[in-house]
């Protein structure tokens, strides 16, 4: 007799467990509780506490800036031990280094540890769900739930399956990023860097590729993305943007009338390679932007402005303009 299909937690996710407490877990972390969730955590290094502690405070106080947060709500529970952070989850988020092997055995591990109903998640930006499956017993649960850094404040998750995933896991694992405030996406086919980092890739390619090729600077190309399409970026995607493009016809008249300029740029499209005389460009110029702030001053600039973002998006989302 064939079994009935699983239905995977989503909605009724209470308890997270966050695997792996580094600046990725930890980011989750503060999110989840920001949320209202429990989150149970575990890290196999000795100063894994201290240093999650160390990112949820910052974290919670970006999430804070922000508003809306749920704070109070969610309690944190460290664990020595992994079984004891999965045990009672209603949802696992796996955030180990990037090494295939490592995160292969830690997944099998949670696998055996987790009950059939509940969906793993894994926050790589470089595997696909179908390696990562490799050695699970119930592979089918296994989906790629990769945010973007930071992921307390970027909203996007893409929710990957891979070979071996029920479809029903990743449309829980959307549904459950939905309902937390996230802006999920499903990714149907997997792809080396999956949708966002391809995308982010094309375009560094042309990039550097400008640099090599001397045609501008290092920081002009940056002011030319911040200051030009970036803003329109931050609004609508490349679709959209194109379709507005067209006017009153829309995408259907830019693709009659302006579709050959389009594929006319593709064709002169670079293919850089970073060798040492690109590499050297490259930090050489970077260097000259960044005019001797430190990453970590870099890092909060960065978070403040992309705060004032979110805000003004949340505010034209609830119809506050």
């Amino acid at each position: 007799m064939r079994a009935a299909p699983l239905t995977y937690r989503s909605e009724e996710v209470r308890t997270v467990a966050v695997i792996g407490c580094g600046l990725i877990g930890g980011a989750w972390a503060a999110y989840f509780l920001s949320r209202g969730l429990d989150v149970r955590a575990y890290d196999p290094l000795p100063d894994g506490e201290a240093r999650l502690a160390a990112v949820v405070k910052d974290a919670l106080a970006d999430l804070e800036t922000v508003g809306g947060a749920q704070f109070g709500q969610g309690e944190l529970s460290y664990f020595v031990d992994m079984a004891g952070a999965v045990a009672g989850a209603d949802y696992v988020q796996e955030n180990a280094p990037e090494k295939i092997a490592l995160k292969q055995d830690l997944l099998q591990a949670i696998d055996a540890l987790a009950p059939a109903d509940v969906v793993i998640g894994s926050s790589t930006s470089s595997f696909p769900a179908s390696d990562l499956q490799a050695k699970c017993a119930q592979p089918q649960r296994v989906v790629v739930a990769h945010p973007f850094n930071p992921p307390h404040l970027v909203p996007l998750v893409e929710i990957v399956r891979g070979g071996l995933t029920d479809p029903q896991a990743q449309d829980a694992a959307y549904r459950f990023f939905e309902r937390i405030g996230k802006a999920p996406v499903r990714v149907a086919k997997e792809a080396v860097g999956h949708l966002a980092n391809r995308m982010s890739a094309a375009l560094w390619r042309e990039a550097v590729h400008i640099v090599a090729e001397g045609i501008a600077s290092v920081e002009d190309v940056d002011r030319a993305i911040r200051f030009g399409p970036g803003l329109r970026w931050a609004i609508d995607g490349p679709h959209m943007l194109y379709h507005l493009g067209g006017g009153e016809g829309g995408i259907d008249a830019y693709l009659r009338h302006l579709g050959p300029a389009q594929e006319a740029r593709w064709a002169t499209l670079g293919a850089p390679t970073l060798d040492a005389d690109t590499c050297g460009k490259l930090i050489a110029g970077v260097a000259e932007e960044a005019d001797g702030r430190s990453i970590g001053e870099l890092k909060a600039r960065r978070d403040r402005l992309m705060i004032a973002v979110l805000k003004a998006l949340a505010a034209d989302e609830s119809g506050d303009r």
